[in-house]
């Protein structure tokens, strides 16, 4: 199965907009996380001033649909620009149909984090398309999905 969703990146008030949004669409969050709550990475290092930014949050609505959103960061994508912070995110079961989309929809585009394995249990790759549209590619491993059925048990 494949969903789409709206991924909404703030300057910063990603958690005042969510909680926002939390009340209006009386939900509560399905994730939320902070950039300090990431393992350390020399690859991508957490400045200081990102830490207690948003690094990940989501409310879930019905038919799989999510709203998800972050702060910006210069470290992941870049800094904030009003007008250009909307982001499609692609979730796909399957590894590799998850890469051939990645592999297409980036052609000639734009890498912003390499598709690869991450430390959230998925593959993952950020990039802008040809045509200048901002996409995430995300594909939750088996192994971590199994875990997380456990863990909610």
């Amino acid at each position: 199965m494949m969903t789409l969703n709206p991924y909404l990146t703030f300057n910063g008030n990603c958690e005042e907009a969510f909680g926002f949004y939390k009340k209006v669409f009386k939900k509560e969050f399905a994730h939320i996380s902070k950039f300090k709550d990431m393992p350390p990475s020399k690859e991508f290092p957490v400045a200081e001033a990102d830490k207690e930014k948003i690094m990940h949050v989501s409310i879930q609505f019905d038919h799989g649909l999510s709203l998800m959103g972050s702060d910006a960061s210069d470290t992941f994508g870049g800094g904030f620009k009003e007008g250009n912070n909307v982001t499609v995110s692609i979730n796909v079961d399957k590894p590799e149909e998850a890469k051939r989309m990645y592999t297409e929809l980036s052609d000639q585009g734009r890498i912003i984090v390499p598709y690869d394995k991450t430390f959230w249990g998925a593959y993952y790759g950020l990039f802008f398309d040809r045509f200048g549209i901002q996409w995430m590619v995300n594909c939750e491993l088996e192994e971590h999905k199994d875990f997380e059925k456990k863990a909610n048990k």
